[in-house]
């Protein structure tokens, strides 16, 4: 796919987070400057062990390693209750421990709730303080921070959902975006379409985001479910792929060896000892052969007021010009109670924007090389 010129693309830009998230400040500073402006964000994810998809162990270090670069102040990790048929799964809190010491960070980790929403209006009045501890700490750190605080949503959507719900003049004014990894992005979806993963999990919660009053930044998964087979590039799709012998011997002896555990499926106690260990090289090469799955990174680089460009750099948004990969367009967008989301372009929205591959041809590579950049600033 060919590229847009460059005033397409710095229009694209514009309605990005430079304009609608970041201060003015912000926008306007030099790469120098940067560092000194962290932007708060909460990580939700379904991260379990053992795992069921190794993108999301991937994830969290990718937050972590900004974190670490001073590009985000990362103020919590909400894991999703693991589904009733998750054969066993436990929320990973050794993987966030793990990323703490890497990191050198202390960040909390909350559980989400089991109940699913009756209603894409449903604020859960019947849970318990158990069921309702990632809410809270969802409100909690919108109420304490001194400057909207961005949300990425990895899993289901029910925790964001309910917090939004209880309390929409905070969401109005603390919740600076919220980053949604979910969803198919054809524009001819309809009721018999095959809903993606995420969205099943709690399809009320799905729609309710799109209906809280603050900036949402879609993130499609796939176009649509066929593209799951093909794993192809496609406009409307966040997907990517990478062989993860790219990466992983590039990455530090700590990090190798989070991964590590993670691979091999280790449910003991051990995961402070296992990180600072040798490394399992036997292991890390087993998996270093496999390709790996991908669809968040490029909306936690653009939250810390980046882009990446077609030849895989990280460059800050208001120095990409023509050369970003992929943008997000302004759209109205709604979902319905069945999982389905209608959208069209819409250069008037200022609270609504869709993920857009602008550059079919070098994305899925240029995605690589910047992952890989930013997991190599782990120590």
């Amino acid at each position: 796919m060919k590229n847009l010129n460059r005033r397409q693309i710095m229009g694209m830009t514009a309605a990005g987070l430079v304009a609608s998230l970041l201060s003015p400040e912000r926008a306007d500073t030099s790469g120098s400057e940067r560092a000194n402006v962290k932007i708060p964000v909460l990580h939700v994810t379904d991260l379990f062990r053992p795992h069921m998809d190794p993108d999301d162990h991937w994830d969290l270090a990718c937050v972590y390693a900004l974190a670490y670069r001073g590009d985000i102040d990362l103020k919590g990790i909400i894991i999703d209750h693991p589904p009733t048929n998750s054969g066993g799964r436990n929320p990973d809190i050794a993987a966030v421990a793990q990323m703490n010491v890497i990191a050198g960070t202390a960040v909390p980790v909350a559980v989400g709730s089991s109940l699913p929403l009756k209603s894409r209006a449903d604020i859960q009045t019947y849970a318990s303080p158990t069921d309702h501890h990632a809410v809270r700490m969802i409100l909690h750190v919108l109420r304490q921070s001194s400057q909207p605080v961005v949300i990425n949503i990895l899993g289901q959507s029910r925790d964001v959902a309910i917090a939004g719900r209880k309390n929409p003049d905070l969401f109005a004014s603390k919740c600076a975006a919220i980053y949604l990894n979910a969803g198919t992005g054809s524009p001819d979806m309809s009721p018999k379409s095959k809903l993606e993963y995420n969205v099943t999990l709690d399809r009320f919660a799905y729609a309710a985001i799109f209906e809280l009053p603050c900036p949402v930044y879609w993130m499609p998964c796939f176009e649509d479910m066929g593209n799951r087979q093909q794993r192809d590039v496609r406009e409307y799709g966040t997907h990517y792929r990478f062989r993860q012998g790219e990466i992983l011997p590039h990455l530090s002896d700590m990090a190798q060896n989070y991964f590590a555990y993670m691979f091999g499926r280790y449910t003991d106690h051990n995961w402070l000892w296992f990180l600072k260990g040798q490394k399992d090289e036997v292991l890390l090469s087993k998996f270093a052969a496999m390709d790996r799955h991908m669809w968040c990174t490029g909306g936690f680089l653009h939250a810390a007021g980046y882009t990446v460009s077609r030849e895989g750099d990280i460059v800050p948004l208001d120095k990409a010009g023509d050369s970003s990969v992929f943008t997000f367009d302004p759209v109205r967008v709604t979902g319905s109670d069945n999982g389905v989301t209608r959208w069209n372009r819409d250069d008037t929205s200022k609270k609504r924007f869709m993920f857009h591959v602008r550059d079919t041809d070098n994305y899925q590579s240029a995605m690589t090389k910047a992952m890989k950049t930013l997991l190599m600033a782990l120590p």
